[in-house]
């Protein structure tokens, strides 16, 4: 009879354990999701939206000669945009940082110095992402919940190491191609022709002619999209996200 009662009280403890296990993980929404498709994990490369919001995002990872200039064409059109700034260009160009910052725009994580992540183990990448958050910090006075990966490149490792330290990857679904000799015009065509809602755009700092296209590039997004940051753009717990990146609302 002891014997009946005491594994009788175990059984009743477990049994409450599995329930209070299973209230608590569907009542307390994940901050983030990592999304795994066939063996693979995928990033957010754009948001599934009826409202016509767009993100327009910076990674900065060169120079810093044009952050005055895109700050300017930001302010006078009113729009927020989200940089995703290297630590070492945080330590070098903090000056800017710091405009950018005060500017009240969003600052995002893209690495310590743009390093290849696909080649870094998670406890690497981590230590890296840290490392850089450190920098920009100190610079700007912000830590960032955003993370781009240099170049954008990732495998299941990249995408996780970024999810699981609490931060949430950022891809982009139109690429500028602002870099090396683009000519404006081009650059302008790619960010205007092949944006639709809930799309991110990419574009960089310190390059020849970003700069000096980007208000016609706002002027022409904005007779059919609403500027936002990435983070007013995104869902930020309970989502999903399919094989292309799109992240939908659950």
């Amino acid at each position: 009879m002891k014997f009946f009662v005491f594994r009788l009280k175990h059984v009743i403890i477990a049994a409450l354990a599995l329930a209070a296990a299973f209230v608590i993980g569907f009542s307390v929404p994940r901050a983030v999701s990592v999304f795994n498709v066939n063996g693979r994990e995928i990033p957010i490369y754009s948001v599934e939206r009826d409202d016509n919001k767009i993100a327009l995002t910076f990674d900065c990872a060169w120079g810093d000669e044009d952050v005055d200039a895109v700050l300017k064409t930001l302010d006078e059109y009113g729009c927020k945009a989200t940089f995703f700034v290297t630590g070492e260009w945080a330590s070098r160009c903090g000056a800017s940082l710091k405009k950018i910052a005060d500017a009240g725009h969003e600052i995002g994580n893209h690495s310590y110095n743009h390093a290849d992540y696909t080649a870094l183990s998670a406890k690497e990448i981590t230590a890296d992402l840290d490392k850089a958050d450190a920098a920009i910090e100190k610079a700007s006075g912000v830590k960032p919940r955003l993370a781009r990966a240099p170049s954008g490149g990732y495998n299941n490792t990249v995408v996780k190491a970024i999810e699981d330290s609490g931060r949430q990857y950022i891809q982009w679904s139109v690429d500028g191609i602002d870099y090396g000799d683009a000519e404006a015009e081009s650059i302008y065509n790619r960010c205007v022709k092949k944006t639709k809602a809930g799309d991110i755009i990419l574009l960089h700092t310190g390059t020849k002619n970003t700069a000096n296209i980007l208000p016609k590039i706002i002027e022409a997004l904005e007779c059919d999209y609403n500027l936002v940051t990435v983070s007013e753009l995104v869902y930020s717990s309970d989502y999903s996200v399919d094989n292309t990146g799109r992240q939908f609302v659950k």
